[in-house]
């Protein structure tokens, strides 16, 4: 797998298979191909950026089984799914399960390409939206235990006069810990680091 965003495509068929390289690449798009749900699992990283074009009915493993094992694993790729005339009620679930998009077989090219670029472009904010989190994250968890205190004091909009007070400090000492404070969250105002804050919260409460 690699950090070029790529469109991955599992489909038992190998004409399916064929036909969805050679339009990819007519476009220019990196594509890899998996006959099955279980091969795919089997090098999936969820760091891969792109998107996935599943079929919803394969032996072995099915494309909602494997989209089911996605979410497990906290995997953020937008799935397409390929669906059959009688699939429909199959495709309302995959859906209900977080899925970006399905399609009808048979469908034109350009309406699959269409979501494909959607996809796409849907990946790459999730991924900027995951790394501006794990930055914020790393650089919360580099404050000290009285650094902390003084921050979560801090977006509640406490002035250094009261801060200084419940924490049975000098307002000197608040002044150096609030510094310390904007400058290892990269902060450059109390609303920024509000914004952060309520940033990792939503977060943390959508992997719940």
């Amino acid at each position: 797998m690699s950090d070029t965003a790529t469109v991955m495509v599992v489909d038992d068929d190998a004409g399916v298979r064929n036909a969805m390289r050679l339009l990819l690449r007519s476009v220019g798009l990196n594509c890899q191909l998996f006959t099955s749900a279980q091969d795919f699992l089997g090098v999936y990283e969820p760091s891969q950026k792109g998107c996935l074009v599943l079929d919803i009915r394969m032996p072995g493993m099915s494309g909602l089984e494997l989209q089911q094992q996605l979410n497990l694993r906290g995997a953020i790729v937008p799935v397409i799914f390929m669906t059959g005339h009688g699939d429909i009620p199959m495709a309302v679930e995959a859906m209900q399960h977080g899925a970006f998009d399905f399609l009808q077989k048979p469908f034109r090219d350009q309406d699959l390409l269409d979501r494909i670029q959607r996809a796409i472009a849907k990946d790459a904010e999730l991924h900027k939206s995951l790394g501006e989190h794990e930055r914020i994250r790393t650089h919360l968890e580099s404050l000290t235990p009285r650094e902390r205190e003084v921050l979560d004091l801090m977006i509640l909009g406490s002035q250094n006069k009261a801060i200084a007070q419940q924490l049975g400090v000098s307002p000197r000492t608040v002044e150096i810990h609030r510094a310390r404070v904007m400058e290892k969250m990269g902060a450059h105002s109390v609303a920024e680091l509000v914004r952060m804050m309520l940033d990792l919260k939503h977060m943390a409460s959508a992997d719940r």
